[in-house]
This record gives C-alpha cells, structure tokens and sequence, in this order.
C-alpha cells in the first residue's frame, strides 16, 4: 500500500502542511472513516450526500495520522485542536480528487509488478474476478474491489498494491471518451483486455462504433513490450487491433483463436465444462457460476494467466473455484427451497440476453421465473431494446415474466406480442410490487433470474426472496 512521510504528501499534491509533524509516516489512503486503519491518511471528499469533512473527528478516534482537507484551519474549528493532541497532520489542498490521482501516479512509478487493466461492454468485472481467482493460486493479487473502477477508484486500487504484490489487476469502468485514457494515465497498465464492444452507455456515445473508439484507448496505451487480450469473436475487435503496438493474443471459440474453447457442454444447472487448447495443449475446465457466456470470460482469464507463466492444472484450479463477484450470478437456494439467480448489479441487451439463456438452460427447474428490470444507458434504442428483449423471452422456456420499471414494462409488452399468455406476464411498477407478486407466486424447487440495471436496486427482491413477508 502507498507509504510515505507527510513531506512527500505535501509535495506530491501540492498541499499546504497546516498542522503536524512534516516527518509523520502514513500507510494506506481511505475514503471512509470507519475503514481507516491505524496509521492511514483520510481523505474528506465533499460529495452530494456525505462531506467527509463531517467526519474528520472520527478518522482522527481510529486511528488516522494525517488527514487530507479542502477546508481552512478556522473552518474545521475543534478538529484541529484535537489532530494535534494526537500528533495528526493536516494536509490542505485545493481538489482531494486531483491529490489522490497524483499521490496514485506518484505510487504507481514504485511499482514493478504487472498491471492489467481491464475493461468492456460486458464481463469485465467477472473476468477479472475469474482472473483474481487463477492467479491468486500462485501469486499474490491485488485487483478492483466494488465499484472502484472509476476516477477515484483507480487511484485507490493502484495505492492498495505494494512491493510484495506479484500482480495488480484493474477494472476500468467507461462513460465517455478519454475517461479510459486518464485512467491508463493513473495505472499505467502493461497489459490490457478488452472483452467486448456492446451497447452499454450508448446513450452518452452515441454508437456502437463510438464505444469502441472509447474502449480502444486501453488498447492505445499498452506500450510494445505489453500485450493486449482480444475476444476474438467479437466483431469490434478487428479494428480495435489495429489501435495496438503491442501484441495481440486472441481467445474465443473460433479456430482462428490463439486461446480458444471446445466441447463445451452445460449441466442442468446451466454450469458450463470444456476444455481451453492452446497449440498442443488441452486443459479440461468447470465453472462453477452459471452461464454459457462465461465460458469467454474464463478464455480471458485463461489467456492472461497463461501468458503469465501459469501452469494449465493452476488455470483449471482457479476457475473451478471462481465465483462472478456480489450480485453477479450469484446462485443460492432460499430457506423456502426456491433457486435464486442474483444478476442485479448491471444490464444491457447482451447480458440481459446471456442471463435469460442462462435460466432457460436449468432442466432441473420445476418453474423459470424471470425478474426483468430496467436497462439504463440505453438512450433513443431503450424502448425498442426492452420490447425485442421480450420478444425473444416469449420463445424460451420462461414460465413467469415479472418486469419492474417503466422502461421494462416493453419487455412485458414484447413477450405478450410474441404470444405469451397474459397471465404469465406481470408488470410491476417498483421492487416491492414485484416482491409481492413473488411472495403469491413462489414454490419450492422454483428458479428465480433477478435482473437490471443496479438504479433499479433490485436487490430489494432478491431479500424478499430470502426474506418473504409473513
């Protein structure tokens, strides 16, 4: 984790040292106060709901040995007073966000270990948490915890690794162009994936073709020594190639593929096994997340680990023991004896779809229910998007359609056009409607796919799932 004196604080970010020692150490950087461990330096951002400037007392009482502000001296009253019973530095600065970034790059030119950054349209959190999983095998692995995959992020998951991390692993997140860009700034990752080129945040870019110019400044950045991961399946990942100095490896199912999958068969349970071949070498796999779809996600893994130095029998370790990370098909069974897949956290047409077949494809089902939310991001294309999603729902083995939101009330409207029966459908307006409509319906043995966008905060239903209303 980032270690430095408060000399080399005030320096880096250009702050005025109001209080403390200039010699004090700090070990780490938190953004929240109950997190901070002894030692650390507290960063009070002003955001639009929490001004960690409220909370500087209590940085102070765990632990904190300096503290990074935007506000005077005389602004933050008694808190001054008390970092200096305490011997703690105050640190003042004009922008926390700016200061964290530059303290990252600062910490980042310390670091000799491999950064991989990793972005996509979809399957970059769960490939790099397949990735996580195989590497953490015979390597110690820092990679993006949460969301921390934006502006603030970054930073934070490049100052988490240290001198003993064999390799750091990034997810970038993206909303627009450039922002890819200034984040490979923070990182300087040495090798980049790309999983695929969608339509999520098509309503900020525009097109399809935008999305990918955006995502191809991971692929612009990696220097001629790297190596850039491509799907090579995907349709956006010709011309995202031709971006790169470094050396491309591709993986998918296509011959061509220099990573790429056979024999995949999937279980009643929609688990997926198949064997990777790279040139001679066949390693036989089994995922223990559902889906299909994740069988590119672990190619990817495969491919980076394999690039690495990772044994095949390390690679077939990793991924049987790799989950997709919180609220990404998770799979449980209910103390009710109801299958729960939890897919909350995103959407978009892609895997919105991939989710769906994912349900479709578990035999063991007494019935499938689908919870459909919202997609978001999806711009002019979001009514038509929504309503094909349901049109190509009806043709599947679904016994149930609930949709929650107005958005995915064209889902419901798709599916009934494709000739499901009405009384299979349930538009709902909110997750606690959809939760009632659930407590009437479910059975033992039921499987439940609860999916949308995370604004839609479908995880409400997955807890009335576990927790249904006496």
């Amino acid at each position: 984790m980032l270690t430095l004196p408060v000399e080399m604080l005030v320096s880096v970010t250009g702050g005025t040292l109001l209080q403390g020692s200039a010699d004090t150490m700090v070990n780490g950087v938190f953004t929240d106060s109950r997190a901070i461990e002894p030692g650390g330096l507290f960063v009070a951002f002003a955001g639009e709901q929490v001004d960690g400037h409220d909370y500087l007392d209590q940085a102070i009482a765990s632990g904190a040995r300096a503290l990074l502000v935007t506000r005077s001296a005389d602004e933050m009253g008694d808190v001054v007073e008390s970092a200096t019973r305490r011997n703690v530095a105050i640190v003042q600065v004009s922008d926390v966000l700016a200061a964290v970034q530059a303290l990252a790059q600062h910490h980042r030119e310390r670091l000799f270990c491999p950064v991989i950054g990793v972005t996509g349209s979809t399957g970059k959190t769960t490939t790099k948490e397949f990735l996580a999983a195989v590497l953490g095998t015979r390597m110690k692995v820092v990679s993006t915890q949460g969301n921390r995959n934006n502006e603030l992020g970054v930073p934070l998951t490049v100052m988490d690794a240290g001198a003993d991390t064999d390799v750091l692993i990034v997810e970038m997140a993206m909303r627009g162009r450039g922002q890819i860009a200034e984040l490979c700034r923070i990182a300087r990752p040495t090798m980049g994936l790309v999983t695929n080129v969608g339509m999520s945040h098509i309503e900020l870019l525009g097109t399809q073709e935008s999305i990918a110019d955006a995502k191809a400044e991971l692929v612009e950045a990696i220097r001629e020594e790297g190596v850039v991961f491509l799907n090579g399946d995907d349709a956006f990942s010709a011309a995202l190639a031709l971006s790169s100095r470094a050396p491309i490896v591709t993986y998918g199912l296509g011959d061509s593929c220099d990573v790429r999958a056979v024999d995949i068969t999937v279980d009643d349970q929609s688990l997926a096994s198949f064997e990777i071949i790279v040139g001679e070498v066949t390693t036989p796999v089994s995922l223990a997340v559902p889906g299909r779809h994740n069988v590119y996600n672990a190619l990817a893994a495969a491919a980076i680990a394999m690039r690495l130095g990772l044994e095949p029998d390390r690679i077939s370790e990793g991924l049987a023991g790799a989950s997709a990370g919180e609220m990404r098909m998770q799979s449980f069974t209910s103390a009710g004896g109801v299958h729960v897949i939890n897919d909350a956290y995103n959407a978009n047409p892609t895997s919105m779809r991939a989710a769906i077949e994912t349900l479709a494809g578990i035999a063991s089902a007494e019935r499938r229910i689908a919870v459909l939310g919202d997609m978001a991001e999806l711009g002019s294309l979001a009514e038509l998007a929504h309503f094909r999603i349901g049109e190509e729902l009806a043709g599947k083995p679904v016994d149930v359609l609930v949709t929650v939101g107005e958005r995915a009330s064209r889902i419901a409207d798709g599916a009934r056009a494709e000739g499901m029966e009405p009384d299979r459908v349930r538009p709902c307006a909110t997750p606690e409607e959809a939760s009632e409509v659930l407590d009437d319906l479910l059975e033992p043995g039921d499987v439940v796919l609860v999916k949308a966008s995370r604004v839609m905060g479908l995880e409400r239903v997955v807890e009335g799932i576990v927790e249904p209303r006496v």
